[in-house]
């Protein structure tokens, strides 16, 4: 079957060429470090792809990668599809397109791959596998009709693919994306002395949820507090930062949103009601977030709560901290100690002095 290339509407016309032009994979004479490109695709797929944002069909302003749109529709409007929105149960076959545009006036060759997608630990980005990477989910399901092409200036590319789903998989969701990476090297940077080659990418995500039993699950683990304050109370500001960890333990993604509480020895220190993340927490992953605490006691011992949930679902850690000037404390000490000496020589020289008096008044009471 060959693609299918339609211009979009306002970009021009459709250039008399072979649409979806199938080529082989373009090698180029790059420096050594080329190879070192592969291990950048992931951060090229990231920025494309994007984060915990509103649906949008995804590009970089040069190409852009989305589910086709109806017929007579250059690009997918707003009650068309952004993302592939998908549903089967076990052991079944599902069909649809991607499409791929070029918005320059310029030729451009792809390879395209399907992904499976993951959160990334720092920040919960949704993030994609490359292509050496294992793939276990729509990665490892999908099938293009073709992995390269090469798409006429200001003209959109057509691709058919499947998703066979295996009678083994497991229910619930599994997110991925068709990534479609340039196959020319954009700009070089140096790395540890070497030239390293950067490919752009940009993925159309898939939201695939294979019927059956949904399990949420979410915990809360690894709170703890880091904080900074001055030596003395009161000549500078006391900052803390709070950091936890949310697992998804099921096999549903999660949107959850976080409550935090501080209580110490004079009740409530601080308060953040439910909160959303601007996590979209996948199946099987972790994310690592942080929380400005505005302006921690300085002397106080603190209980701190973090409550996650998302819908039925909920998880909660706790951590402790004790917020001491030490400083003030050890002079405090050090002037008790020195105050707790001087109080001792102090008797200690009146017992000898009252010892004096006594054995001088002795001889006299013993002459009479």
């Amino acid at each position: 079957m060959r693609d299918r290339c339609t211009a979009p509407q306002g970009r021009g016309e459709l250039r008399d060429k072979p649409p979806g032009v199938v080529s082989p994979r373009t090698r180029r004479a790059i420096r050594p470090g080329w190879f070192l490109a592969q291990f950048l695709a992931p951060l090229m797929v990231l920025l494309a792809v994007g984060l915990a944002t509103p649906a949008h069909a995804a590009d970089n302003g040069t190409w852009a990668v989305f589910p086709t749109p109806p017929a007579g529709t250059a690009t997918p409007g707003p009650g068309d599809r952004q993302y592939f929105y998908l549903e089967s149960a076990p052991g079944r076959v599902l069909s649809d397109r991607v499409s791929v545009v070029n918005l320059t006036t310029k030729p451009k060759s792809f390879t395209l791959y399907a992904a499976d997608a993951y959160n990334t630990p720092r920040d919960g980005g949704f993030a994609l596998r490359t292509v050496g990477q294992r793939m276990t989910g729509v990665g490892a399901w999908t099938k293009l009709n073709a992995t390269s092409l090469t798409v006429p200036p200001r003209t959109r590319a057509d691709i058919p693919f499947s998703i066979a789903i295996p009678t083994t998989a497991e229910p619930g969701d599994h997110p991925g994306a068709i990534v479609a990476v340039e196959t020319d090297v954009e700009a070089t940077t140096q790395q540890g002395g070497l030239a390293v080659g950067v490919k752009r990418a940009v993925g159309a995500r898939i939201y695939l949820h294979v019927t059956g039993q949904s399990v949420p699950a979410l915990s809360v683990d690894a709170v703890s507090v880091e904080r900074s304050a001055p030596l003395v109370p009161g000549l500078g500001a006391s900052r803390g930062t709070l950091h936890y960890t949310l697992t998804n333990h099921g096999n549903v993604t999660l949107h959850p949103t976080v409550e935090v509480s501080e209580t110490g020895w004079f009740g409530s220190v601080y308060h953040r009601p439910p909160t959303s993340t601007g996590v979209e927490l996948l199946p099987g992953q972790s994310v690592q977030l942080t929380l400005a605490l505005p302006a921690p006691p300085q002397f106080d011992d603190v209980s701190v709560t973090v409550k996650a949930a998302d819908g039925a679902t909920a998880g909660q850690g706790q951590t402790e901290y004790l917020a001491v000037p030490w400083l003030v404390v050890v002079v405090v000490v050090l002037a008790l100690a020195g105050l707790g000496v001087w109080l001792w020589l102090r008797a200690k020289r009146r017992r000898v002095h009252r010892g004096g008096r006594k054995r001088s008044r002795e001889p006299a009471g013993a002459a009479a």
